[in-house]
């Protein structure tokens, strides 16, 4: 397992981790491990119990909790550009036994745009994610989004609002790249049987996104070669 001084931590990260009272190594890995593959709070436990570290699953929540709003802040800044054409969707996330609308979009090398979890699916839900993402990556000339028509009410809200509008395109087949990008994010999310509280649901498909990303070679490295783990690391030491 990685040894890592907590020194080398920014002060930020330190203070948060300085009250975790456990071995960073430990903590890392299991946030990493949680957000980037398809394991339940209770298979972390088990499996650190296994390396000798008696780790309550509750724990590894909390970690997960307090940490992933830190790596997503850091990520961020490094996040390479990306395309000016989009594919729009939203796809569903249980919380409380009730579906939530996580929003994405990738371009059209397929690399993510930007992620955005709503309560519901309308008009101001769309336009809040659209706000985000064009304010975190700039405009894009093309959106291309299926028949929904309350995605296209928000862009053409937001539009009204440019002097150059986003073109909008509301072909389906062209979405089956962002589509297909759902189910990397879905996967993981499956075996958590839903999430208990919205907040915590926005955290945890945070991190999931963020290690998506990295695997996807969305993150600036100057040059480093690094596999998908240490560029994790690496967001903040």
């Amino acid at each position: 397992m990685r040894k890592t001084p907590r020194k080398t931590l920014p002060p930020g990260i330190a203070k948060v981790l300085k009250r975790l009272h456990y071995p960073l190594d430990v903590i890392l890995l299991c946030v990493r491990w949680y957000v980037a593959y398809s394991l339940s709070l209770r298979n972390l436990e088990e499996m650190m119990a296994e390396r000798g570290f008696e780790v309550d699953h509750s724990s590894v929540h909390r970690w997960v909790i307090k940490l992933v709003p830190l790596f997503e802040k850091a990520f961020r800044r490094r996040k390479r550009p990306v395309g000016n054409s989009w594919r729009m969707d939203e796809t569903y996330v249980k919380v409380r036994g009730q579906w939530k609308y996580l929003y994405r979009a990738v371009d059209k090398a397929g690399n993510t745009v930007d992620f955005l979890l709503r309560a519901h699916r309308d008009k101001a839900a769309a336009r809040r994610y659209f706000e985000t993402a064009i304010d975190r990556n700039g405009a894009p000339e093309t959106v291309t989004m299926d028949k929904s028509g309350a995605n296209l009410a928000a862009l053409q809200a937001i539009n009204a609002d440019r002097e150059t509008p986003i073109k909008v395109r509301q072909v389906k087949y062209l979405n089956n790249i962002i589509e297909q990008d759902h189910r990397a994010v879905k996967r993981i999310v499956r075996p958590m049987m839903g999430f208990k509280d919205f907040r915590c649901a926005r955290i945890i498909l945070a991190g999931i996104e963020v290690m998506h990303l990295i695997r996807k070679g969305q993150m600036r490295n100057d040059g480093i070669a690094q596999n998908p783990a240490e560029q994790f690391y690496s967001i903040v030491m």
